[in-house]
This record gives structure tokens, C-alpha cells and sequence, in this order.
């Protein structure tokens, strides 16, 4: 016969198992830009954006559970205020040098768009400038003191619960995607930005914020199969990493894996990932994209969505990404322009997608869950019971 302390110790010590042994699953949210038409001579009086109040709903009635906004909209953000909508701010790369020569200018902007919502609204991280590298690689130098200044004028209001990061585009980054093993940084940018970059991260408990698209990828490598880059399913959709054995059956994977290899490269190995854009567009900006078409971008869109929720991470990290964010909200049909919407300009969906983190009982994490709540109310009654319950 055991007693009721020993016995509700070992069940103690099962639950703590599985709860270390569950997969976490990424937080998955969608870009929003409101649409700023020029006038044509075909449309002289191109319509307006949709009301901020009327994004919002839409977004919360699509189960999104995180937005990012790329001009930091006020009217936006406000429009999240008491929803359960998380908001990924970022600040314009225009502004950067500003920011970075003076701190009360940084103080400045977080009163206009941070100190009048948080926290009603829920703001989760702001990101200084976007793809510095490619738009305005002269900015460069500025980018790390503009994102010290941003963390500093947080801290001088009292808010300290909002990391500070910056967004890259894996092309402008990274040396080689494959084998992810051998990914680094680019030179000089590896060692004069990057790795003080990744310190601070580090230091502040902030994430990196990259730009993925597999897209892109398999339009400039025509070795890379369709479905590789789809999430197909089926047998030889795989690439193996020779040097260390890993074995990758998606394109995002092989991407993901190579900012993360090229992080540990720099000294850094636990610095959460957020993918801050990936898409599949709907269509191409000229005839030469085939593949840019709505049912392979359905196809990328609910493969990646599905890999994200499965809890499976990447190979070189379990808990894969922390954040993924689709481009975009709403098509924005300009000619000459691809359409990454996974809606139409009239809000209609294109796409029948779920966001939310729900999982069905039949995966992995889900029997873990329900074993883990049929365990605790197992634990209850032996702890009700007393020493007068026996072991058969």
C-alpha cells in the first residue's frame, strides 16, 4: 500500500513530463497596410481605405490573433483597443537616423503611438525600419542606435514589457540557404551590425525579425521542386542536410533553419525567430509568373498554417518560429503588382483558413492535453481520499 503524498508526488512529476515534453505552437497573424490608391486616368477618384474600426472587426472575426502594421496607423491601433488582438508595430525606415541621433525624438513617437493605447491595446513589439539592407542600406549604421533609443525611451515612460527589435529579408542576409548548416551572416554586415545586434536581443529578451518567402526562393532555384515549396506531402519531398544529417521536407524549414544556424554561427543560439512576412501571391506581376496563381497560394497558405499549428517547429529547433505573420490582409490591386491578399479588396475571402491556435484532440499536443486533465482530476481524488485510499 503507498501513501497519498508519495503517490500524488510521482503524478506530479508525470504531469510536469508532459507539460516539458508538449510542443508550443507559433503565434499566426496576418500584415495589414490600409491601401493608398493613386488616382488614374482610368479611376480618378480611387476609394478611400476602409475605416480602422471596420479592419479590426474583420480581423477578429477571422479568429486572427495577431496583426502586424507596417506604418503604426494610430487610428489602428486604437481600433484594437480591448480585443484579444495582439499588435506588431514597426517604424518606418525614414525615420530611422532620427531616432538614432536623439532619444527624445524616441520618446516622442511612443507618445503618439504607444503611450495613448498600451495597454488596451495590445502591443507585443516594435520593430525599427524593415529591410534596411535592401531599401536603404546607407541608413545601416543607424539602425542599432535607433533601436537602443526606442528600448531606452520605453524604459523612460515606465514601459518595459515591449520588446525592441528590428525586421531583415532573409535575402539580404544570409550567405547560402542550403544546406542551412553552412548559413552566416553576410560580411561586413555580420560583424559590424549583426552580432551587437544579436547582443541586444539577447540582453533585452527580444526576438529577430525576418522577412521568409519560399516563393521567392523557388523562383530564382529551379532545382527546388513545386510541392517542396507547397508543404506537399508525399514521398521523396525531402532534402537532406548531409553535414548534419537533418532531414527537411519544406522550403520554410530550409529557411528558417538557415537564420537560425547563422544566429548560433554569431554566438547566439536561443533568440526566438519571428517570421515578420511570408506569402504565396494569388498572381504575378507579369505573365512569366506561372505559378503565382489563388490555388497555389491556398495551397502554401494552409500547408504553412498547418505546419505551424502541428507544434513540430523546425529541425534544428523545436519550438520552431515564435511568431509568423502572412503578407497580407487585403489584395491591393495595382497593375504591375503582385496580389498576396487573403482577401479581396472588398474584404470577401479568398481563402478558407483557420488562424486561431485550436487544435483537434486526435494530434499529439491534444492527447497530451486531455491525458494531462484526466491525470489532474485523478491527482484530486487522491488527495481528497487521504491516506485511506489503497493501490490495487
Amino acid at each position: 500500500m503507498a501513501s497519498s503524498s508519495s503517490l500524488a508526488f510521482a503524478l506530479l512529476i508525470v504531469l510536469s513530463l508532459l507539460h516539458s515534453t508538449s510542443s508550443s505552437r507559433p503565434l499566426i497573424g496576418v500584415t495589414y497596410a490600409p491601401p493608398i490608391l493613386a488616382p488614374t486616368i482610368a479611376n480618378p477618384h480611387p476609394p478611400p481605405p476602409p475605416p480602422p474600426d471596420r479592419v479590426a472587426s474583420i480581423v477578429t472575426s477571422l479568429n486572427i490573433p495577431a496583426v502586424r502594421l507596417p506604418n503604426s496607423d494610430p487610428s489602428l491601433i486604437r481600433a484594437f483597443a480591448y480585443t484579444n488582438t495582439t499588435i506588431l508595430l514597426s517604424i518606418p525606415n525614414a525615420f530611422v537616423p532620427t531616432l538614432a541621433a536623439n532619444r527624445t525624438l524616441a520618446q516622442r513617437w511612443l507618445y503618439r503611438h504607444v503611450l495613448p493605447f498600451y495597454p488596451r491595446s495590445k502591443i507585443s513589439l516594435i520593430s525599427v525600419g524593415n529591410d534596411i539592407f535592401d531599401t536603404t542600406p546607407d541608413l545601416s549604421p543607424f539602425l542599432l542606435p535607433a533601436v537602443r533609443n526606442v528600448h531606452l525611451a520605453l524604459h523612460d515612460l515606465g514601459i518595459k514589457k515591449i520588446p525592441v527589435s528590428t525586421t531583415f529579408s532573409f535575402f539580404n542576409i544570409i550567405t547560402t540557404s542550403f544546406p542551412p548548416s553552412s548559413a552566416q551572416f553576410q560580411e561586413p554586415a555580420g560583424s559590424l551590425i549583426m552580432k551587437p545586434l544579436l547582443q541586444f536581443l539577447e540582453d533585452t529578451n527580444s526576438s529577430f525579425l525576418v522577412n521568409v518567402y519560399p516563393y521567392n526562393m523557388y523562383r530564382l532555384n529551379c532545382e527546388i521542386p513545386l510541392g517542396f515549396a507547397l508543404f506537399e506531402n508525399y514521398p521523396f519531398n525531402f532534402r537532406d542536410d548531409l553535414i548534419t544529417g537533418v532531414r527537411y521536407t519544406n522550403l520554410f524549414d530550409v529557411m528558417v533553419d538557415a537564420v537560425i544556424s547563422a544566429m548560433a554561427v554569431a554566438g547566439h543560439e536561443n533568440i526566438p525567430v519571428i517570421v515578420a512576412e511570408t506569402g504565396w501571391p494569388s498572381s504575378g506581376a507579369d505573365a512569366s509568373e506561372v505559378d503565382a496563381t489563388p490555388a497555389l497560394a491556398e495551397m502554401y497558405l494552409k500547408g504553412l498554417v498547418a505546419h505551424l499549428k502541428s507544434g513540430m517547429g523546425s529541425p534544428l529547433r523545436r519550438e520552431g518560429v515564435a511568431e509568423a505573420y502572412v503578407y497580407e490582409l487585403v489584395d491591393i490591386e495595382v497593375k504591375g503588382e503582385r496580389s498576396w491578399g487573403i482577401l479581396h479588396q472588398n474584404f470577401t475571402q479568398k481563402y478558407e483558413i483557420e488562424f486561431s491556435r485550436a487544435c483537434k484532440i486526435e494530434s499529439v499536443g491534444g492527447f497530451r492535453a486531455l491525458l494531462r486533465f484526466f491525470l489532474i482530476g485523478f491527482l484530486m481524488n487522491l488527495l481528497c481520499a487521504g491516506d485511506n485510499w489503497s493501490l490495487w
